[in-house]
C-alpha cells in the first residue's frame, strides 16, 4: 500500500493546529507506515507544510521510493552527523515535534547533541496523539484489508473446529488455526493466538500450554490475522462435547452484553457510555464484578489502536472507525466467556466484519 496523498495533507493539517509546532518528526514504524506507505524496518520521517522528507539506510532506497512516491527520500549514510544535517535543514523548522511515546531516551539525547550543532537550531518538542486519531478513521483500502484479514479469521476458526478433539492441546489448537491463516493468505498473525480451556479461560490473556481442551468445558479461543499490514481480531468460546447448565446460563449473558453493545453503539457516543451498555446486562445478571477490562479498542495497523472503549475513557466513537466489541465473564476454578466481534461504525451504527457463529458454539467431541 503505497503512500495517499489525503492522509499526508490530514497530517499536515493536523500539525497546523499545533500551535507548539511547525514540522514533526515520525520515528514510530506504524504512524511511519500510515503517512508514508513505506514497510522497511528502518526509517525517519520529516513532514512540514512544504516537505514530506523519508530517510532510510541502503537496503531500502528503491523500497522507499517505489512505496513513497510523495516523499523525498534521503540516505541514512554512516553516523547520525553525517545525515542529520541534510535531512532536517531543508524544513527550516523553527519549532520539531518529535514523538514523544516513541522516541527512546538515548535517541533523543542523541538527536538534541545534533541539533545542537546545526546553524539554526529548531527547538525540539515532544508531542503526541497528532497520528493516533487520524489513524482511528479508516478510509477504504484500510477496511478492504481489514474485512479479508476478519475473512480469513472467520475461514480459519470453522477449519481448526471441525477437526478440533478433546485431546487436543491447547498450543496444538493454536498451531493449526496459525498454520491455516499462514497458508491461506495471512502476512502473520496479528497477535499470538489465545486458547484456554476450562478454569485457565478465567484469565482474559491467557497463553496456551500442553493442556488438553477437554470435553463439555469451555475453550476461549482468541484469535486474529494480519493482511496486507492490518490486523483482524476475535473471540469465540466453544464447547467440545454437550455443556453444562452454568456454561448456557454464563454464556447467554455474554451474549446479550456484547449483541447490546454492537447494536446500540453510534457515531458520537462516548466511549465509557458504549462500555456501560455490555457493563449493565452483566451487572443486572449478578456478574458485574466478573468483567473486568474494557468492552473493546481500536484495530488497524496495529491490534490495539485509539480509541479505547472501557468505562475510565475519554475517546469519542466517530464514523469510520473500526472497533472490537468483546465482553466477558470470568469464574476462577471454572473458566470464562468471551465473545468479540471487529467492525467498522460507518452510516451511523456499527457494522461487523466477523461472520462466525455466535450461538453457544459446539464442536464435535468425536
Amino acid at each position: 500500500m503505497t503512500a495517499r496523498p489525503d492522509r499526508l495533507n490530514r497530517i499536515r493539517a493536523a500539525i497546523d493546529e499545533r500551535e507548539e509546532i511547525d514540522a514533526l518528526l515520525i520515528t514510530d514504524p506504524h504512524n511511519r507506515r500510515y503517512a508514508s506507505g513505506f514497510t522497511g524496518s528502518n526509517g525517519w520521517l520529516l513532514i512540514s507544510a512544504r516537505h514530506a522528507r523519508l530517510a532510510t539506510d541502503f537496503r531500502y532506497l528503491d523500497q522507499a521510493a517505489d512505496q513513497s512516491p510523495g516523499f523525498e527520500v534521503v540516505q541514512m549514510k554512516g553516523k547520525m552527523e553525517e545525515w542529520l544535517p541534510s535531512f532536517i535543514e531543508p524544513a527550516n523548522a523553527a519549532k520539531l515535534g518529535f514523538e514523544s511515546a516513541h522516541l527512546s531516551f538515548a535517541a533523543h539525547a542523541k538527536l538534541h547533541e545534533e541539533i545542537g550543532k546545526l546553524s539554526a537550531k529548531p527547538e525540539l518538542v515532544p508531542v503526541s496523539g497528532i497520528l493516533e486519531p487520524i489513524r482511528a478513521e479508516k478510509d477504504e483500502p484500510e477496511l478492504d484489508a481489514m474485512r479479508r484479514a476478519a475473512k480469513l479469521s472467520d475461514d480459519a476458526l470453522a477449519h481448526v473446529l471441525a477437526l478440533a478433539r478433546p485431546d487436543w492441546t491447547e498450543r496444538r489448537l493454536a498451531w493449526e488455526i496459525e498454520l491455516y491463516a499462514r497458508t491461506h493468505g495471512a502476512d502473520a498473525m496479528a497477535f499470538d493466538s489465545i486458547v484456554a480451556a476450562g478454569p485457565e479461560g478465567a484469565r482474559p490473556h491467557a497463553r496456551p500450554r500442553e493442556e488438553p481442551l477437554g470435553e463439555g468445558r469451555p475453550i476461549v479461543i482468541d484469535m486474529g490475522a494480519r493482511v496486507d499490514g492490518y490486523c483482524s481480531d476475535m473471540t469465540r468460546t466453544v464447547v467440545l462435547g454437550r455443556p453444562d447448565d452454568e456454561f448456557k446460563a454464563v454464556y447467554d449473558i455474554v451474549l446479550a452484553a456484547q449483541e447490546t453493545a454492537a447494536q446500540m453503539i453510534e457515531p458520537g457516543m462516548a466511549c465509557s457510555d458504549a462500555h456501560q451498555l455490555a457493563q449493565q446486562v452483566i451487572d443486572d445478571a449478578g456478574y458485574g464484578e466478573r468483567f473486568g477490562h474494557g468492552l473493546g479498542h481500536g484495530v488497524g495497523l496495529q491490534i490495539h489502536e485509539h480509541p479505547h472503549i472501557g468505562k475510565t475513557s475519554e475517546d469519542i466513537l466517530a464514523e469510520g472507525m473500526v472497533v472490537t466489541i468483546e465482553p466477558g465473564i470470568y469464574l476462577p476454578e471454572w473458566g470464562g466467556v468471551r465473545i468479540e466481534d471487529m467492525g467498522v461504525i460507518a452510516d451511523g451504527a456499527f457494522h461487523s466484519f466477523t461472520s462466525s457463529p455466535k450461538h453457544r458454539m459446539i464442536g464435535s467431541a468425536t
